[in-house]
């Protein structure tokens, strides 16, 4: 009698791990994302300045800040926190683009703080790069956005400078299609005979 539980226990010791390691292993491929967002002191800091100037060099100030601790939190191998860091870091900058955009993108004033935030971009991008080269790939997903982010703002930056004076690549009409239609004359082809 004793021996049908005995074989039951057994039969349960061996089959009970086996159905646990047959369940898939759920790994999550990316951190959550950084939060975008600017501190309630920072906000009423930049809400006070009413200069334009002002606000992006107090912008940029907090930005740099923001960058230096993520850096330090990436070196400390803290990386939710430098990611908490950088999302700061994105948001203020965001928030720097969307203080120029309506302004008139014809004016010296408006040309020189493009001009500030995009030396302050093209300065920040290795920094951000080597961040991101040191930070596990499931952080480093949102450190490359952030990098690209930079990086298309820096276009804009530099786009300003132009705005409608320029012809863009996209607008042009490809030389090669221009004048497909017309046969081109060459001084070694003889000219057809009209009748």
């Amino acid at each position: 009698m004793l021996r049908g539980p005995k074989i039951l226990l057994l039969f349960g010791a061996l089959w009970v791990p086996g159905v646990y390691g047959q369940e898939p292993h759920v790994q999550q491929t990316t951190a959550p994302p950084p939060l975008k967002m600017i501190t309630r002191l920072e906000r009423s800091q930049l809400n006070e300045t009413k200069d334009l100037k002002a606000r992006l060099k107090t912008t940029i100030e907090f930005a740099e800040t923001h960058l230096a601790n993520a850096e330090a939190q990436t070196l400390q191998r803290q990386y939710d926190n430098a990611a908490a860091e950088a999302g700061k870091y994105w948001a203020l900058i965001d928030d720097a683009f969307n203080s120029l955009k309506p302004l008139n993108h014809d004016s010296n004033k408006t040309r020189d703080l493009y001009k500030r935030l995009e030396l302050t971009l093209r300065a920040h991008g290795p920094r951000i790069s080597a961040m991101r080269r040191s930070t596990p790939a499931e952080y480093a997903v949102w450190l490359k956005e952030i990098e690209d982010f930079a990086r298309s703002g820096r276009t804009e930056a530099l786009n300003s400078f132009y705005g409608h004076t320029v012809v863009r690549d996209s607008q042009q009409k490809p030389a090669s299609q221009k004048d497909e239609t017309k046969p081109q004359k060459n001084a070694m082809t003889p000219e057809p005979k009209q009748p």
